[in-house]
């Protein structure tokens, strides 16, 4: 059997960031894994990330990190995945980012170690060290209310002129369509660094914002890629009426879904037939029925009549 040829990985478009499936017992439920990633790959991605935030990774085992990134890259053939690597330690970090490597990732996703009194030149330490021996491209994630460290623009241009291999950074500090656009100044003012990208995440919450101030794309968790595609599109095609109509139509959900937890983003995924359960992993919650009224009365809104099943014909 010949394995695929990985693509060589491009951060601009939309890469999705896939949610860590469970049954009703809280088991890895690898089959739905692999129903995610093929769907996904049905949808024309740019690539697919797993072991986000998102996808319950400070949940998992050790040997549930391996099975996870094993289905994946399986199920993804020849589309590029980025696994998520951070851990405290700048060891185990490094571990996590070569055995990923090693498992046929295409890209690692790093975000910064929390210390007590952290600095700017530890940070850039931990970096260095903990992407030493890599061969894939990294993606620095610059996103404080999960790592609780805060990177300047400065250091972030730190990391992208002196740290081999960064070729993404995903910028998920508040606000952000201004940090995109100084980051994107600096980083196009340095020949060594004008081909990194910027990607938005916080579930495409200030997407067209940051799309106006120069973002490449998105990379995070919204269980509608196709939404963000067309409005990659639509943007770069200079149709920015119709991208700013398809984003208010859809900011609703998109705020809706950006609630703290994952419940409403499993429910959507079970209702897109890609998860058998919505079940979080606790100390996680499940949705409340209130919740999943207001959900169905959004989803009614929003797209009336659609098959979720299948993808959106916007």
């Amino acid at each position: 059997m010949t394995t695929p040829l990985v693509q060589k990985p491009v951060f601009e478009g939309v890469w999705p960031i896939l949610v860590t499936p469970f049954d009703g017992q809280e088991t890895l439920d690898l089959p739905a894994l692999e129903t995610i990633v093929r769907f996904m790959g049905t949808l024309g991605v740019e690539g697919i990330t797993v072991l986000g935030v998102l996808g319950e990774v400070n949940r998992l085992t050790d040997s549930e990190r391996e099975r996870v990134v094993q289905t994946a890259v399986r199920a993804a053939g020849a589309l590029p995945v980025c696994v998520g690597t951070t851990h405290p330690g700048t060891a185990a970090c490094r571990y996590l980012s070569l055995r990923a490597q090693d498992q046929g990732a295409a890209a690692v996703m790093i975000s910064p170690s929390q210390e007590s009194a952290p600095n700017e030149e530890r940070i850039l330490e931990f970096y260095t060290r903990a992407t030493q021996g890599l061969s894939i491209p990294v993606v620095v994630q610059d996103h404080p209310a999960s790592s609780h460290t805060f990177m300047s623009t400065a250091l972030l241009l730190r990391l992208a002129q002196e740290v081999p291999g960064v070729a993404c950074i995903k910028e998920e500090q508040p606000p952000t369509p201004s940090k995109v656009a100084a980051l994107l100044a600096g980083l196009q003012g340095r020949p060594a660094t004008a081909s990194i990208t910027l990607l938005h995440g916080l579930g495409a919450l200030y997407g067209m914002f940051d799309l106006e101030r120069g973002a490449h794309g998105f990379m995070t968790g919204f269980a509608f890629p196709e939404l963000l595609q067309r409005l990659v599109r639509a943007f770069r095609s200079g149709r920015t009426e119709e991208a700013w109509a398809l984003y208010t139509r859809f900011l609703p959900l998109i705020v809706f879904e950006q609630q703290p937890g994952l419940a409403v983003r499993k429910e959507i995924y079970r209702r897109r037939g890609l998860i058998g359960e919505s079940t979080v992993r606790h100390p996680g919650g499940s949705l409340d029925a209130g919740t999943a009224g207001q959900l169905d009365a959004l989803l009614t809104r929003i797209l009336p009549g659609a098959d979720l099943t299948r993808p959106l014909a916007l």
